[in-house]
């Protein structure tokens, strides 16, 4: 057990980089109470209702073959290296699962040998957790660039979400940071994945996501002003025929399941398909990195685009200093502009409008927006459609909803929109309530702004200046957009 512990702490280690899971335990010692803070691996995620879910966050190995740049685990650094047997990892999580250290498992990995390799092992593990030790707690597989699409197809039978990805927006990072690494590869498993969650959702019925869709390969990834450089499907090149079908079964017996072994209901990936983009590692503009995060969740459907500030940890000419900071306070707003793209009917196109390539970095995008397009404003909160009240900074679904809903019975008054959840020191310079402006300011771009930023000043100031403070803020901010407060 010792050697398996061993392990774990070296590739949970190397998996801390991977944003699509949150903070990491805190290894807090443990003797006489009940409950454990476990550190190697365990991390937390959220779920749609807003609970906290600890898992298992690891790599299946850590032995790369490949050399990318900016990867901790490249295949010319210096550092201990170890790789799990299927059964040991498969032990390892039904043991913290039965500790109750975890509920789920993230599995992302290294590409030890080659793709397939790697994969069957993978899946192997994942195999055995399922059907031998019976676990249908939630799995989260990264899927390798390159792997078979059989293989891939057999992996989302067992897990229920996957991941590919896609590291950097633009394929002239690819090619110097990474250049083992083709779009095409890329984007086969991301297509292939899609095409099998439209397959799985059609035979479902009526009102399922994606019924009766096709997932369009022409040319979606250079709209909105994007370049032939976004490292995007861009048509027909990037998105052959390569990928076997979805339907494909997995040939050899070493990974078929055994005989009176009991199955859990199969479904592919029932919670979809993410990836992550690495921000500030390649010189790309806010612009270019949103398009790409756009583009992948029209074509590919996906369920979210992870952005990850890039962390100095590696020495190369072309990558910024070890001294550098991550760019954090980016990173943010790039999350927040994402969460207007992905729920608030806002396109790459209108955040960029007035001839900017990156975000502002003194406030949200959604108020830069505003200022930009004054013209549409003050909206009257008690005639304004739905659509136009989630345009008013600081008023989001949940707040949108309940104006729409108090005015069928009476005139919504200003004071009762704090009571909504509106975040009044935003708002209050965007709207009027029944014919009232209480901005209190000349209503002009340069004026409110400066009106906010004197405002929010102190939090900015501290925001920026030490990181936990960003973090913490961060997902303070992300909470309340998710709630549809902001």
């Amino acid at each position: 057990m010792e050697a398996i512990m061993e392990k774990l702490k070296i590739l949970a280690d190397s998996a801390k980089y991977d944003v699509s899971c949150s903070s990491s335990g805190v290894g807090r010692d443990n003797n006489a109470t009940i409950g454990s803070a476990h550190a190697s691996g365990i991390c937390h995620s959220w779920g749609a209702d807003g609970r906290c879910i600890s898992l298992l966050k690891v790599l299946f190995t850590n032995k790369c073959a490949y050399n990318c740049e900016y990867c901790v685990n490249k295949r010319t650094n210096d550092f201990p290296r170890a790789s799990f047997e299927p059964e040991e990892l498969a032990k390892l999580t039904i043991e913290f699962y039965r500790r109750n250290y975890i509920e789920g498992l993230f599995l992302s990995s290294a590409v030890e040998v080659s793709p397939d390799y790697t994969a069957e092992r993978i899946l192997e593990s994942l195999r055995l957790l399922r059907y031998e030790y019976g676990f249908a707690g939630y799995i989260h597989a990264k899927i390798i660039p390159g792997v078979s699409p059989e293989i891939l197809h057999q992996i989302g039978l067992v897990a229920d979400r996957l991941s590919v990805n896609i590291e950097l927006p633009t394929s002239e990072s690819l090619e110097v940071l990474a250049p083992q690494k083709r779009p095409k590869a890329i984007f086969s498993p991301m297509r292939q994945i899609t095409n099998s969650l439209i397959e799985r959702n059609a035979l479902k019925g009526p009102g399922t996501m994606f019924k009766g869709q096709e997932l369009n390969t022409a040319g979606n990834y250079l709209g909105n002003g994007a370049t032939d450089r976004n490292v995007t499907a861009g048509g027909s090149p990037l998105l052959g025929a390569s990928s076997a079908g979805a339907g494909s079964s997995l040939r050899g017996n070493s990974l078929a399941l055994g005989r009176g072994v009991s199955r859990r209901k199969e479904s592919f990936a029932p919670a979809g398909q993410t990836t992550q983009m690495i921000i500030g590692v390649g010189g790309e503009t806010d612009q270019s990195i949103l398009t790409t995060g756009e583009n992948l969740y029209r074509t590919f459907k996906m369920k979210r685009v992870y952005y990850s500030a890039y962390i100095p940890v590696v020495d190369s000419p072309v990558l910024p200093d070890k001294e550098t900071a991550p760019p954090l306070a980016r990173e943010h707003r790039i999350y927040q502009a994402d969460w207007l793209l992905r729920f608030y009917g806002f396109s790459v196109g209108e955040l960029f409008k007035g001839g900017e390539a990156n975000l502002d970095p003194d406030l949200d995008p959604k108020v830069i927006w505003a200022l930009r397009n004054l013209e549409q404003f003050p909206v009257e909160v008690n005639k304004a459609s739905y659509q136009s009240l989630m345009r008013i900074p600081g008023i989001g679904a949940i707040s949108a909803k309940r104006i729409v809903r108090q005015r069928r019975f009476a005139a919504v008054q200003y004071d009762d929109l704090k009571k909504m959840g509106v975040v009044l020191k935003r708002a209050k310079y965007f709207l009027t309530c029944s014919g009232k402006y209480y901005g209190d300011r000349v209503f002009e771009p340069e004026v409110i702004k400066n009106s906010m930023l004197q405002m929010e000043n102190g939090l900015q100031l501290s925001l920026f200046d030490n990181g936990w403070n960003r973090l913490e803020e961060g997902a303070r901010q992300e909470k309340l957009a998710f709630a549809g407060v902001i």
